[in-house]
């Protein structure tokens, strides 16, 4: 396999930085492009606002700004979203992790990387950069949000995961050396549900040479441009958002049923949507585990993973997330194409549809829609 790269951004757009003006921007952007998943990023958004305030707006960095053998940092939070909402995180995490993998690798951490650009573990690392004094990378391992840490483009290219290290708001500590990366998913799951559900850590450490490969570049940047445009294009914000992205509406309705359950480090469920305007008289079926996974018509699928499916709300544009689908809400139900190396044959092995159990083969939203 080849590295892959979505950039959005040239070198001197991205070598900019995340201030108190685009910090909501990116939030929202976050919300759009995490597929329902990775949390809601009110509570980071909060927490990196109070840092920038405090120490300053944090530095954007593209990859190739580092050098070959800086050690990068990807973090963020592990866990069941509805937990997040109210099992916060006290702000010192991140030191605890970075000052682990400095005394794991006898070396200073260079730059701190979301692992995945979606919801809170968007703009949490933003915190955790300000308070460091580091700068953030405008690139991430997903180029979106998944449920489970074999997801991750390294793990596609034979890197592992550990040492992992994992935190929570007691600043408990415990780090992992699984035999793969299967196998650390499931030691840090129930890992995670004995420590309430939601933990924060790192993953994958490794240097910037070893990142370039596996890496999803221009992340941050379009995470925040997407942002920039739903504020600008509030009377037409489907227009707005396909002026960043390329998206497919699959249809426009109001939340109906809504069924949510918490178990095992994950939230899990599916939601009705009775379709309105043109599409009244259809029946949409939406189910996640943390994030979207499939939406189904009469049992047919219309969008599936890896291709990111988010749930808009019908008057402002922004995405909303698997926790905060409600009864009543109205809604656009959209999908956007998943990062280039999901949809190889290894991509799909880790993250198509039937990875997640269902009976049937990935076949991409654009080309499912015309």
């Amino acid at each position: 396999m080849t590295a892959v790269t979505t950039v959005t951004a040239t070198s001197s757009e991205a070598a900019a930085r995340i201030d108190l003006d685009n910090l909501p921007a990116l939030a929202l952007g976050c919300t759009v492009f995490a597929g329902g998943g990775g949390g809601d990023p009110r509570i980071g958004e909060l927490m990196a606002m109070e840092a920038i305030r405090e120490l300053g707006p944090v530095r954007l960095l593209p990859l190739d700004a580092l050098a070959d053998d800086d050690l990068i940092m990807p973090c963020g939070m592990i866990g069941a979203p509805t937990v997040m909402v109210e099992k916060i995180p006290n702000g010192a995490e991140g030191r605890v992790i970075r000052k682990a993998y400095e005394v794991r690798f006898g070396r200073p951490v260079a730059a701190v990387m979301p692992f995945e650009m979606g919801g809170i573990n968007g703009v949490l690392p933003v915190a955790w950069a300000a308070y460091a004094g580091l700068p953030l990378l405008d690139a991430d391992f997903m180029g979106r949000a998944f449920p489970e840490l074999q997801m991750l483009t390294p793990h596609l290219f034979g890197m592992p995961g550990s040492p992992a290290v994992i935190t929570d708001e007691r600043l408990q500590t415990i780090e992992f050396h699984a035999r793969d990366n299967v196998w650390l998913e499931k030691l840090v799951r129930n890992c995670v549900a004995s420590l309430g559900g939601s933990a924060c850590g790192g993953l994958y450490p490794m240097t910037a040479g070893a990142a370039r490969l596996p890496a999803i570049t221009g992340t941050v940047t379009r995470a925040i441009r997407m942002g920039e445009a739903i504020r600008r294009g509030a009377e037409d914000p489907l227009a707005a958002i396909g002026q960043v992205a390329p998206v497919t509406r699959i249809g426009q309705g109001k939340v109906v049923d809504i069924e949510r359950r918490t178990s095992g480090g994950f939230v899990r469920g599916s939601a009705l949507v009775e379709g309105l305007g043109t599409d009244k008289g259809r029946l949409f079926r939406l189910e996640f585990q943390n994030e979207n996974l499939v939406v189904l018509e009469d049992g047919e699928p219309l969008a599936t993973v890896p291709d990111i499916i988010t749930l808009l709300d019908i008057h402002t544009g922004h995405g909303i997330v698997t926790e905060g689908i409600r009864y009543g809400q109205r809604i656009e139900i959209v999908a956007f194409p998943a990062p280039e190396v999901w949809t190889s044959p290894e991509g799909l092995s880790a993250v198509g549809p039937r990875a997640f159990g269902y009976d049937f083969d990935f076949v991409p939203v654009g080309e499912r829609h015309g």
